[in-house]
């Protein structure tokens, strides 16, 4: 690394990290829940934020534009996720993968059985349409900011948006007829 002779360039520096720091600490929950959203996997969640944090450190520099230090994560969390995808061992279609139900032994309230149910169909999606899903739902992203992200073409975020909020629709219209508050609750954004 090269040292930087003028004091104003060092503090630059030194500033942008503080900075990325200070975002990082707001920001680790919703990068969590990102993570946790993509994987279902409460130790690789933390691993990928955790990686995530890393390297938003080690490169803080690159961030040039303090405002879209939200985008800059996410396109960092997003990109250790296809890291950890390409280095899995198992050559398994991730699009066929079955959930795991969590199976609760305490009655839960109407709530938060409509939580675990969303949940459990977002956990049925293929990962390409969990991912833009809780994007768009989860961390209230732009088609645009999405489609920068994932480097995939906005025409590609939108025809994921549809497929998933179909399969939702599908997977939750028959859980309760009593519970039309399910259909609600999946939010539309155009």
């Amino acid at each position: 690394m090269a040292i930087l002779s003028s004091k104003a360039g060092c503090v630059g520096i030194f500033s942008n990290t503080r900075f990325i720091r200070n975002e990082l600490e707001k920001r680790r929950d919703l990068l969590y829940q990102i993570a946790y959203s993509w994987c279902h996997d409460t130790a690789l969640a933390d691993d990928l934020v955790q990686e995530t944090m890393l390297k938003a450190l080690k490169n803080a520099k690159q961030l040039k534009n303090p405002d879209a230090i939200r985008g800059w994560l996410s396109k960092i969390l997003a990109n250790c996720w296809y890291d950890y995808l390409r280095r899995r061992k198992e050559t398994v279609d991730l699009d066929n993968l079955p959930y795991e139900e969590f199976v609760h032994e305490r009655d839960t309230n109407d709530r938060q059985d409509i939580v675990d149910r969303v949940r459990q169909s977002i956990g049925k999606l293929p990962v390409a349409q969990r991912q833009v899903i809780t994007l768009v739902d989860l961390a209230g992203f732009s088609y645009a900011e999405i489609a920068e992200i994932l480097e995939i073409p906005i025409g590609t975020v939108m025809s994921r948006i549809c497929r998933a909020r179909k399969a939702l629709k599908k997977s939750l219209a028959d859980y309760d007829p009593r519970h039309d508050v399910i259909r609600a609750r999946i939010r539309r954004v155009k």
